[in-house]
């Protein structure tokens, strides 16, 4: 096994690569698989082999899967074992500057078997499709159902189980979940620049944002007249190899069938620290949504600071981790009256069998209002990718 599994990754980045949709910059030279599927300038590495201009469109297919295993009180959610959700990756070079991405996933139904004439097993989802149009480094242009840019898990870490460290994503960024718009649907300006090694990046995108469902972008188009703004600036120092500090804006009219309009605007910032020894991850976004001609206005705040440690030698196939996270919800909300509070901890450990699986045990201590007792709950996980 080699040394280094930010390296180790990188051998998986052949078949991901696919998945790159742009050239590197100085300090991206070694980026854990996870970078090879976030579509950001900054986080692609040196991985896709040149296309002969005759092999053009050129496919390439990669995939994740896991099975999972959980305890815990039924109200948190679902118990025993459960099959996790089933991930293709597409990406096609068309031609040497255009490129095409997408992202499918198939997730078990709860209520399949039920009888219900849509309750077929899965549910599927085109989760991305992008086409990009590359003209240099510094600009690049794509159009499509994007990850939200908008802090930095959403971006890195995608429906592959297997790229990120822990079984469960923090909640402020779950999928399905309605504190950050994980989706959005549009066009997106991208590219970076070395600035004397800082090489700092951008992304700023116009779209469709929440849709007469919160959870949901706007997919069949946008259900009012103002669109979504994004824009997401970092940084990744050559000095400072594993680092990337950043920021973002998104900005946001929420239209809901029977209730006033309201004005949304989050603001979010991270610092990360790439290596396994330790890894750190920590955001922070702040949600604020305003009635339209005047009314309540609302402030609600998320964060959470993960970190995890990859031992030297034999021990490179443990890492063991933390993580503890924050959502606290302003009750005179009216868009978030249905979402919870959090005060969460989760601790765990993964072990790599092989390059492409491993296997991971966690614990989750949950409390949703301060003067209510904890739910706890355990949670096994195979995840792979092929």
């Amino acid at each position: 096994m080699p040394s280094n599994f930010g390296d180790r990754s990188a051998l998986f980045a052949a078949g991901a690569a696919a998945v790159c949709l742009a050239s590197p910059l100085s300090a991206a030279q070694h980026e854990p698989v996870s970078s090879l599927t976030s579509g950001n300038v900054a986080q692609v590495n040196q991985a896709t082999p040149a296309v002969p201009e005759n092999e053009y469109p050129s496919l390439h297919l990669s995939g994740f899967g896991d099975v999972n295993f959980l305890a815990q009180k039924r109200p948190e959610g679902s118990r025993g074992f459960s099959e996790g959700q089933f991930v293709l990756h597409l990406a096609s070079a068309l031609s040497p500057r255009t490129n095409f991405f997408g992202e499918l996933s198939f997730t078990p139904r709860a209520d399949a078997g039920t009888g219900t004439p849509a309750a077929t097993g899965f549910n599927a989802e085109v989760e991305r499709a992008i086409i990009r149009f590359d003209q240099s480094d510094h600009l690049k242009v794509s159009f499509g159902r994007y990850h939200t840019p908008i802090n930095w898990w959403n971006t890195a870490f995608h429906h592959g189980q297997w790229l990120q460290t822990t079984i469960s994503r923090p909640e402020m960024v779950q999928f399905g979940g309605r504190f950050i718009p994980v989706h959005f649907v549009g066009a997106l300006a991208e590219g970076g620049f070395p600035a004397g090694g800082w090489n700092l990046n951008y992304q700023a995108g116009v779209g469709n944002g929440r849709g007469n469902v919160i959870s949901r972008g706007g997919d069949a188009g946008d259900n009012n007249a103002r669109p979504a703004w994004a824009l997401n600036v970092f940084s990744k120092p050559d000095r400072a190899f594993g680092l990337q500090v950043g920021g973002s804006l998104y900005l946001d009219r929420i239209s809901l069938a029977g209730r006033p309009e309201f004005s949304e605007r989050i603001v979010a910032a991270h610092a990360v620290w790439q290596r396994e020894d330790p890894e750190v991850i920590a955001e922070i976004a702040n949600v604020r949504h305003e009635q339209v001609g005047g009314g309540p206005v609302a402030s609600n705040l998320a964060y959470y600071i993960q970190t995890a440690y990859r031992p030297p030698s034999v021990g490179r196939l443990w890492k063991p981790y933390y993580r503890f996270e924050h959502i606290d919800i302003e009750r005179t909300d009216a868009i978030f009256a249905t979402v919870p509070n959090l005060d969460g901890s989760t601790i765990g450990v993964r072990y790599d069998i092989s390059m492409y699986a491993a296997i991971k045990s966690e614990v989750r201590v949950r409390r949703r209002v301060s003067d209510q007792p904890r739910a706890n709950g355990w949670f096994l996980q195979i995840s792979f990718t092929f």
